[in-house]
């Protein structure tokens, strides 16, 4: 890409398209197309085909999509499987279309088995049944894959895939029923704390194990990935290190100061045992994360900090 070529972040408001944005802004890309999900849907098929045809971007970064917990996820499987199945079907098709130089499709870490060997390989994909919770999510994002890969072997399309790990960072989703266990967990906590509640009650047995990434580095890897990658392949991007959810509720209590106790409901669903990537590939290549956990959950919590009207949490 050249500094004034011509890139649509698709998702630019979310965690990870915002981290995206930056970095271009950052590294002096001046071309951006962006457009909020009220100005496009990206579920409209002919919505999204007469953008590609009246803004002609050459470069697509593919972060937009509906996301969520564990209980999103299985609560809202139509929704999940739904909108993001039309997402990212418009948006490559369009891009196909359209004549896109390259794209960057981003799936997620849920795509492989739930029993796979760890760390995971990209070749572990379907060789196994998935996580229950997340099947829909899981599902619509392996369609996103093979979608890439059969324009590229149909019309020689240069899109590539990656698979982030469990990700947060600035500009997360805090809901108390929707978002991921790392930002589920600061609200906990922070609500504990300034509520003087005496005890923090966390879904599960605390044994599972997660791996966990600064939205931030993945928007580093995807732009290295964008320059530097072109093949038919998946790709992981992880930290290389993961962390029983006990240790991490530990560390971001700690963070914040709470003085509580810790209980876990082992009535509810553990989800997957282990997830840890095996990201050798993009390792080998020249990238790896920059930011320890402890840095990037301290740099959430001040994001969280600031944004608390927003959010609305007390």
């Amino acid at each position: 890409m050249h500094l004034n070529s011509k890139i649509y972040v698709a998702g630019h408001n979310g965690m990870v398209g915002s981290a995206i944005d930056r970095l271009l802004k950052k590294k002096g890309y001046t071309n951006l197309i962006k457009k909020t999900s009220s100005e496009l849907d990206l579920r409209n098929q002919t919505a999204t085909d007469n953008f590609f045809k009246d803004h002609q971007p050459e470069y697509v970064f593919l972060a937009a999509a509906k996301v969520g917990g564990i209980l999103a996820n299985n609560n809202y499987k139509a929704d999940f499987l739904y909108d993001n199945l039309m997402i990212e079907a418009n948006i490559i098709h369009a891009a196909v279309n359209s004549g896109v130089k390259k794209l960057l499709f981003l799936g997620s870490s849920c795509i492989y088995p739930k029993f796979a060997p760890q760390p995971i390989k990209e070749e572990y994909l379907l060789t196994g049944e998935l996580e229950p919770t997340n099947d829909a999510y899981a599902i619509a994002k392996i369609t996103g894959i093979k979608l890439c890969e059969a324009y590229r072997t149909q019309y020689g399309s240069n899109f590539v895939s990656i698979m982030p790990t469990n990700l947060y960072g600035i500009g997360d989703n805090y809901h108390p029923q929707n978002s991921h266990v790392l930002p589920a967990l600061i609200r906990k906590f922070h609500e504990a704390k300034y509520g003087n509640h005496d005890k923090v009650i966390i879904w599960g047995t605390g044994t599972p194990r997660r791996e966990f990434l600064f939205a931030d580095d993945l928007a580093d890897a995807c732009l290295f990935l964008m320059e530097n990658y072109d093949e038919k392949e998946i790709i992981n991007v992880g930290s290389g290190t993961d962390y029983t959810i006990a240790e991490l509720a530990q560390i971001i209590k700690d963070i914040i100061g709470y003085e509580g106790v810790i209980v876990y409901d082992q009535t509810k669903p553990d989800g997957t045992p282990r997830k840890l990537l095996d990201s050798s590939r993009i390792y080998h290549l020249g990238w790896k994360p920059v930011t320890a956990l402890k840095d990037g959950i301290q740099q959430a919590y001040n994001d969280f900090l600031r944004n608390q009207k927003l959010l609305q949490i007390a």
